[in-house]
């Protein structure tokens, strides 16, 4: 059985510090309902989307230009029969610097193909990691839900 985490990097022309501070803007590129700070060690923060859907993350690793680490503290996906399955699950950011620009490689420790969730919230990530935040970096506009 695969237990491979969902991984996925973009690339472009905008510094570390730039990516960085544009993942640290969710509500720009992912959910428009953010509630609480991203920016900082210890923040707690929640996404909400339509039905009900929510998930509260803190923020176990913040370095500046480097990486970004959201742990998930709780969630309801009512879609899933297991509407919790995100619960404990890490996001993870590694920025490092690539020719002229910087890559950024997500990692969702914990998000494997054996869940139920995997090919759907892999598709939602592609969108909104590799297609809005990679907008909002290059272009200034990210497209949140």
């Amino acid at each position: 059985m695969d237990q491979q985490n969902y991984h996925s990097s973009i690339a472009a022309n905008f510094t570390p510090q730039e990516a960085f501070e544009g993942i640290n803007r969710v509500n720009e590129w992912w959910a428009k309902n953010t509630e609480g700070s991203t920016e900082k060690l210890n923040d707690v923060f929640t996404v909400r989307f339509s039905s009900g859907t929510f998930v509260t993350f803190e923020v176990t690793e913040s370095i500046p230009g480097k990486k970004i680490a959201w742990h998930v503290k709780d969630c309801y996906l009512p879609w899933l029969n297991n509407k919790t399955e995100w619960t404990g699950t890490t996001v993870m950011f590694e920025i490092s610097p690539l020719g002229d620009g910087t890559q950024i490689t997500m990692t969702h420790v914990g998000l494997v193909p054996a869940l139920e969730c995997f090919d759907d919230c892999e598709v939602g990530w592609n969108e909104h990691f590799k297609e809005s935040l990679l907008q909002l970096l290059t272009e200034k506009a990210g497209a949140p839900q």
